[in-house]
């Protein structure tokens, strides 16, 4: 497969990520030093500069420190880098340095057996998925909420996100965003769409929430680590207290830089909620694997079920890698939602599908109780219903709403 159903192996882009210590972190001005220190290279702009949080990541021919995050993305200096053709840091002022990888959409083509009996039905309602996770019990609405996807864009055009609260901005080069390949408003629509759509059966969770769309993600459902960083630091800065990222790539290995800015914003009040991964081939003995950023401790991760509560067949499984665990589980098997014109709606399966059933979600509980970060994890993941499968594949279980 290509585009955004193929699940490649991590790919780098030739540029490094530097994750800035804690001990200075929050200060700009040291962390731009030890930026241009460490890298060789003098130009180093700041997402405090006036302006530069609208800065394509592509377009910077230095280093673009993220310092909402405490990373920044660098072309390092040829002299830097090593016989080994990798550039590494014994600097203790850096805590990591990581290549910067491409990224992708985790849409997954997956047929439904028509044989199966489902436990949950779409209806001229709702989706099996709004059933399932009780969300039209639930009083809350997400009002005075903010929460951000991160992804290929939304289509503003849509009848369904008219007269919404919705801010948003690419941060892909050349490209607005318009959501043209159809992931990001899907997501979207999951989210956050309207209670009452124009036509067909509601679909959307946190219809009152101020909603906040970052493409990260291009038209072809592709993007790069400096992509992903700029709209979480676009985001956080912007107030999200919830950020929902149906992205990945698949390398085992924890990615520091993730962690580092899943920790850093769990403390700062936003809870970042990341899906799984497709690699799973489940009916042919593959149980895949939770790739970056969902493996990170400090980022929920979410996996992706049916509608007769049964793991999917390509929703990966927690590995032996120390924080490659499951959180949680959202429905992801074919899942309708928004998607841009002239189609208006689509059915698609994937962990991305599921993602946003969990950060709407958290949402209402947000909306509920008042809890942010670490506290609101705590919420979501304690509500969640138990399901007949290891914890390796669902974690706590189906999130639920509140009731």
């Amino acid at each position: 497969m290509t585009g955004p159903d193929a699940q490649p192996a991590a790919s780098t882009t030739g540029r490094y990520l530097l994750v800035i210590s804690d001990e200075l972190f929050g200060d700009d001005e040291a962390s731009r030093e030890v930026v241009r220190e460490v890298s060789g290279v003098e130009d180093v702009v700041s997402t405090k500069d006036p302006g530069a949080q609208a800065l394509d990541p592509a377009a910077t021919t230095g280093a673009l420190l993220f310092a909402e995050l405490g990373v920044a993305v660098v072309s390092v200096a040829p002299d830097r880098v090593g016989a080994t053709g990798v550039f590494e840091s014994a600097d203790d002022r850096i805590l990591a340095v990581e290549q910067e990888r491409v990224v992708h959409a985790l849409q997954e083509a997956a047929p439904v057996d028509p044989e199966q009996e489902a436990a949950f039905t779409d209806d001229t309602v709702a989706t099996w998925g709004l059933h399932a996770t009780g969300v039209l019990d639930a009083a809350e609405s997400g009002a005075g909420i903010t929460i951000a996807v991160l992804d290929t864009g939304i289509d503003l055009r849509h009848p369904d996100f008219a007269g919404r609260d919705i801010t948003t901005r690419s941060f892909v080069d050349g490209e607005t965003a318009q959501d043209v390949q159809g992931h990001g408003t899907h997501c979207a629509g999951t989210m956050a769409g309207p209670r009452e759509p124009a036509q067909g059966r509601r679909y959307g969770i946190a219809y009152g929430a101020r909603l906040l769309v970052g493409k990260v993600l291009n038209n072809q459902g592709s993007g790069t680590d400096a992509d992903i960083l700029a709209g979480m630091s676009w985001a956080i800065s912007a107030g999200a207290q919830v950020i929902s990222m149906s992205l990945g790539a698949d390398q085992r290995a924890i990615s520091t830089a993730y962690e580092t800015v899943g920790r850093r914003a769990l403390a700062a009040g936003t809870l970042i909620v990341a899906a799984a991964g497709n690699n799973a081939r489940r009916s042919q003995g593959n149980p895949g694997f939770v790739g970056v950023p969902a493996n990170s401790p400090s980022i929920l991760a979410v996996a992706a079920v049916d509608s007769t509560l049964a793991v999917a067949d390509f929703s990966a499984s927690a590995t032996d890698v120390g924080g490659g665990e499951i959180d949680i589980a959202a429905p992801g098997v074919a899942v309708y939602s928004s998607w841009p014109l002239p189609r208006r709606t689509n059915t698609i399966s994937g962990t991305s599908m599921a993602t946003p059933h969990v950060a709407g979600i958290a949402a209402l509980w947000a909306e509920r109780s008042g809890a942010r970060g670490r506290g609101l994890w705590d919420e979501v993941v304690g509500a969640a219903r138990a399901l007949d499968a290891p914890v390796r594949d669902v974690g706590a279980g189906l999130v639920q709403a509140p009731s």
